[in-house]
């Protein structure tokens, strides 16, 4: 058996500026976190022939074509399997729609322990290339390529997102001080609201293309606080940091209607109030978790677990997807 694990993420800056109807026109670039939460699939070989898979439903089958799980399905289809005799089984710590990347996570996962099961090596590169061949090109998903790129890579990670398609990934310059602080002061707290990425990144993927003047400027602006975002955490000023999530938070809402709603909005107003320096949803928005630096990280937790908020506590991941077990 084969067993990968594969680290679910945070966006630090930039986020918006990895889907191809902008960056294929403009260059994208964003830092991305990966965090100690994640997908784990298994692939082992079962005794009888055919297709056994388990995630939130079972299938068992015979053709690859018939599997449901599009990700799976396309995954196999590139394996050229003869004889189908294989059994696959993904756990998450954390559910999907919640705005941390299990899509792209699960897809380098699942090509880690495919490519494994067959005695071969994937780099980094390579992973988060195939990954978003896969959910990009082959299913055309309306989604951009940090999720594929921070799993396979993890740390915290710059992306630079070329127009010819290619992507340049380098360590955040940080220092290891900066690191403890940043685990320490960044707070994730679920909404409770699960959200599908798709509408909202379809909207923004429509608007760039057609060259929506107002579209563009955000994610212009969205660019240069990536950036900023950047020189804030090498710097290690994360008062600044915190300043520019809540800039990002304000020209993230702009971008679509169903990013926010009254009660996102009056939890965020309720953690500025008890010393949150800024804050976001993670992802694409309408749901998922509601991340804050806090200048008090005590005094927001009280705070927001009095408003009935579950914090999910984490650790930056420097491993990236990889083999756990074989």
């Amino acid at each position: 058996m084969i067993l990968t694990r594969s680290p679910l993420r945070i966006s630090l800056g930039g986020g918006g500026t990895d889907l191809p109807s902008y960056y294929r026109k403009y260059e994208g670039f964003l830092l991305a976190g990966a965090i100690d939460k994640y997908v784990y699939v298994s692939v082992t070989r079962p005794f009888a022939e055919g297709i056994y898979l388990k995630y939130a439903q079972i299938e068992k089958l015979q053709k690859v074509e018939d599997i449901q799980h599009p990700i799976i399905r396309e995954a196999l289809s590139m394996q050229e399997l003869k004889t189908p005799q294989i059994e696959i089984t993904t756990v998450a710590d954390i559910p999907a729609g919640t705005g941390l990347g299990s899509s792209g996570a699960f897809a380098t996962g699942l090509l880690r322990a495919l490519f494994a099961h067959r005695r071969k090596h994937m780099l980094a590169q390579e992973l988060a290339e195939m990954a978003c061949h896969i959910e990009l090109d082959r299913l055309g998903e309306p989604i951009g390529k940090q999720d594929q790129y921070i799993a396979a890579y993890g740390g915290l990670t710059v992306f630079t997102f070329h127009r010819d398609d290619t992507v340049t990934a380098e360590p955040l310059k940080i220092k290891i001080e900066t690191i403890f602080d940043l685990e320490d002061r960044l707070l994730l707290f679920f909404t409770g609201f699960i959200h599908s990425a798709g509408k909202i990144l379809k909207d923004q993927h429509e608007r760039s293309q057609n060259n929506e003047t107002e579209m563009l400027n955000n994610l212009h602006y969205v660019k240069n606080l990536g950036y900023r975002s950047k020189e804030a955490l090498e710097q290690g000023n994360l008062q600044c940091f915190g300043e520019l999530m809540h800039e990002h938070w304000e020209h993230k809402k702009v971008r679509s209607q169903g990013m926010s709603n009254p009660q996102i909005d009056a939890w965020y107003e309720l953690a500025t109030r008890s010393g949150a320096v800024g804050g976001k949803l993670v992802g694409a928005g309408g749901g998922g978790f509601l991340m804050f630096l806090a200048e008090d990280s005590s005094r927001l937790r009280r705070t927001m677990k009095s408003a009935g908020l579950e914090e999910v506590r984490f650790r930056f991941d420097f491993e990236g997807t990889k083999v756990v077990f074989s």
